[in-house]
């Protein structure tokens, strides 16, 4: 029997080779062929064996990629991915399937990428010695082209079309897509630009404009088979984007790249080198990334090395992705103008020859060091004071065009809060782990020191100590507590947060779950949310809503920093949102930004699919609303209160008995005998973000609470009758940006279907929401909720 397994297992691993390895000398691959993501697959080859299609795996990473490189050299050159570059698992695959193209799926069969969705028949496919794999028809026409879609790169004899693109990737190891943009645009110009990525809108005030326009235009982007980029015109001349006489001669591969960094660079290699060598540089556009503004994040500080960006969040920021260099710095103290402020409780952190241009809400000339210091310090908006030229300017965050330059005598002077000892953020929230981390220091640091023999023996006791030590903590719980929640946040007494919040006297909010309290642990403001009491049946509840709590990781939730589950007590512990709820924000005096609205928009939507999607064990929110979503130091939206529905007792609903949520953002299905799904949230967001469109509330009582406009009523009206300008207050910045207005407000309108069913996924919000799909005209919204 075993023989007969063996012989089994043997003839399919043949068998999958062959299928795998269907390509031909001329590089051709046939329909059915598919390739495996596993370390040193056989990828499929151009004739000359220049060029490959298959699976890498980027530096540092245990993930694949699916990509073409260039074959023949060591570091294997990536020029093509797929959009977004997504990562796959060991064991995913890509296949060649007639009619649908290239089809990428993980180890589970489930699709994450494919090249076309077409109906057309496919004869083979094509790695061609240029580096473009062409998918060809039956009638040798081509269905779909690598070229038609480049990720970073333009290789020669590829064209870029008006409405054409190159988007960088975040890193050089990291191939999400990035900050940067190079675009063709429709009236024919060339330029680099950024991308707000929350929202997905191209910001078309170029930092860097070929400058080729005067009186034809643009037709196509040239990258010739000599290696020379150029623009033609549509009146046939053309404009030399290659210097003349620049590209070397010989035998050279070239590429022109956006990188990662926001610089256009073309670059060559020898191909008939023996030797490692680096990629030289015939070219590049602007040649001073810092001075554009646009090298770094918010926050950021870039410097110039070489022609290239270098990018420091100075001392008191962190970033906000550790892995994206060039991203926003979030700082670790907030100026706010809370009750108690005193100008004694700061002091300055001095940086040479930084500033943040742009970033200033005053200024005052003539000045000295001392009184711009003095300045800044009582006043409670002032993060930042730049000295320079006997002018002080003073800024508040988030700090944009960030630069250091050595050459410019200026002085940057950052706030912090004293009694830290250093300037803020340096020590953890928690320090229990990190006085376990430098115990088990300070005991390797001794076994190091000692004989082999001792060693033996105090590895022996020490191993012996900890395995009872271990089991001495399975079975200890705090006094009066239940059992431990089987989470890794750190545990917390009701004592120990009683003293952290000053006996909760600072009332941050109150809510259907309990009321939010300000604290500090370890110098770091934190919200502790004091839960009403949770019912008996409830407390086995708690541990996994809890558990469940703490297994998520976005940038939209806000995170849960501990806990405590002590006798009757049960608190979570929140990052504090400096902020505060977007209900503040958007029901203020002032009318926020439309921009910041519609950022603010996108990335609730990313936090609510995340929810529904991505989470292992799928949450419900049950109560999205403004009060609901925090707004961090930069205002991006924080989803609170998630997975905590179910702790809510059904009698201290704040709105009919039975029902969790919010007067004015219930779902229908909420008043009827039906299952509740992730439907009622999105029916929540689509309120929510008709509210954000017109900064209005969802229902408004008037006359004793006889009369009630609600506001899903109002919008149909309004986008049926076309009076937009009336929906959202003659808001102009929103009217300027008409179709997005639009865009937004039908979307809003799908989301508040009264059938369940015809409600879009959140998903499928962002797409409709970034344009990445269209969005098809909404029937009417049921009227039914102007009954509750």
């Amino acid at each position: 029997m075993a023989a007969e397994i063996s012989l089994l297992l043997c003839f399919l691993t043949i068998f999958v080779h062959c299928v795998a390895a269907q390509q031909t000398n001329n590089g051709s691959v046939s329909v059915g062929a598919l390739l495996t993501a596993v370390p040193d697959a056989k990828p499929w080859l151009s004739p000359s064996g220049e060029f490959a299609l298959g699976f890498q795996q980027p530096q540092g990473n245990d993930s694949f990629l699916l990509s073409i490189w260039y074959d023949k050299i060591p570091d294997k050159t990536i020029i093509w991915y797929p959009k977004d570059g997504p990562l796959v698992p060991r064991g995913s695959k890509v296949e060649l399937i007639n009619r649908r193209g290239l089809v990428l799926s993980d180890p589970q069969g489930r699709e994450i990428w494919t090249s076309a969705s077409n109906s057309d028949d496919i004869a083979y496919g094509l790695m061609n010695d240029t580096g473009n794999f062409v998918l060809v028809a039956s009638d040798s026409s081509r269905i779909w082209e690598s070229f038609g879609y480049p990720a970073d790169t333009m290789l020669p004899t590829q064209i870029l079309m008006k409405g054409g693109e190159l988007e960088s990737k975040k890193s050089r190891t990291n191939f999400s897509v990035g900050r940067f943009q190079l675009r063709l645009r429709p009236q024919g110009d060339l330029i680099l630009h950024t991308v707000d990525r929350f929202i997905g809108d191209s910001n078309d005030d170029s930092y860097y404009n070929f400058g080729f326009i005067d009186d034809d235009s643009g037709e196509r982007v040239i990258f010739n088979a000599t290696g020379y980029l150029y623009i033609l015109r549509t009146d046939g001349t053309r404009f030399d984007l290659t210097p003349r006489n620049a590209v070397p001669s010989g035998n050279y591969y070239h590429r022109a790249t956006l990188d990662s960094d926001g610089v256009f660079t073309q670059y060559y290699y020898p191909k008939d080198s023996t030797n490692d060598t680096d990629w030289k540089v015939v070219w590049l556009v602007p040649t001073d990334i810092c001075e554009t503004g646009k090298g770094c994040g918010l926050n950021n500080v870039c410097s110039l090395d070489d022609n290239r960006s270098t990018c420091e969040c100075p001392q008191g920021f962190s970033l906000v992705d550790p892995n994206y260099s060039h991203g926003d710095c979030e700082p670790k103290f907030v100026p706010s103008c809370e009750a108690g402020f005193s100008e004694e409780q700061f002091d300055f952190t001095e940086l040479n020859n930084i500033d943040w241009p742009n970033s200033d809400y005053a200024s005052t000339k003539p000045s000295n060091e001392e009184n711009c210091k003095s300045s800044c310090l009582k006043d409670c908006f002032c993060a930042v004071a730049i000295y320079r030229d006997s002018q002080c300017w003073k800024k508040r965050l988030p700090l944009s065009n960030g630069r250091k330059d050595p050459s410019r005598v200026v002085k940057a002077f950052l706030k912090f809060r004293k009694g830290t000892g250093h300037p803020p953020g340096i020590s953890p929230v928690f320090p229990r782990e990190s006085k376990s981390r430098r115990s088990l220091i300070i005991i390797g640091k001794a076994l190091l020191s000692t004989s082999v023999f001792v060693n033996a023996v105090l590895i022996a006791v020490f191993c012996f100590g900890f395995f009872q030590i271990c089991k001495l903590k399975s079975r200890t719980t705090y006094p009066g507590s239940s059992k431990a929640v089987e989470t890794t946040l750190p545990r917390f007494t009701y004592q120990e947060l009683v003293i952290a919040t000053d006996g909760f006297k600072d009332v941050l909010g109150k809510g259907a779950f309990g009321v939010v309290y300000k604290g500090v642990i370890e110098t770091k403001p934190v919200a502790v949310k004091k839960l009403d009491t949770v019912e008996q049946h409830a407390q086995k509840e708690f541990k996994i809503e809890v558990n469940s709590i703490a297994r998520t990781h976005h940038k939209n939730l806000v995170q849960i920093l501990g806990y405590c589950d002590d006798g009757d007590q049960r608190l979570l512990i929140y990052e504090y949102m400096s902020n505060g709820t977007l209900a503040f924000y958007l029901f203020g005096d002032v009318r926020p930004c439309w921009k910041q609205r519609s950022s603010i928009v996108v990335g609730i939507a990313r936090g609510l699919s995340y929810l529904h999607e991505e989470c292992s064990a799928q949450i419900i929110h049950c109560d999205i609303k403004p009060q609901n979503i925090l707004l961090d130091d930069c205002y991006n939206p924080k989803i609170a209160d998630f997975g905590l529905a179910k702790l809510l007792k059904i009698n201290e609903s704040r709105t009919h008995t039975g029902i969790r949520g919010t007067k004015g953002y219930l779902a229908p299905e909420w008043f009827r005998n039906t299952p509740v799904t992730v439907n009622v949230d999105v029916y929540s967001f689509g309120v929510l973000l008709l509210q954000i469109i017109s900064c209005r509330k969802s229902v408004v009582f008037e006359n004793d609470n006889e009369d009630m406009e609600v506001l899903t009523d109002l919008a149909w009206d309004c986008y049926h009758e076309g009076r937009l300008d009336e929906f959202v207050k003659n808001d102009l910045e929103a009217l300027n940006d008409y179709k997005k207005l639009v865009t937004f407000l039908m979307v809003g309108l799908w989301c508040v279907q009264e059938d369940p069913s015809s409600r879009p996924a959140m998903r499928k919000v962002i797409q409709m929401l970034e344009g990445e799909v269209g969005v098809n005209e909404p029937p009417c919204p049921s009227p039914f909720s102007v009954t509750y």
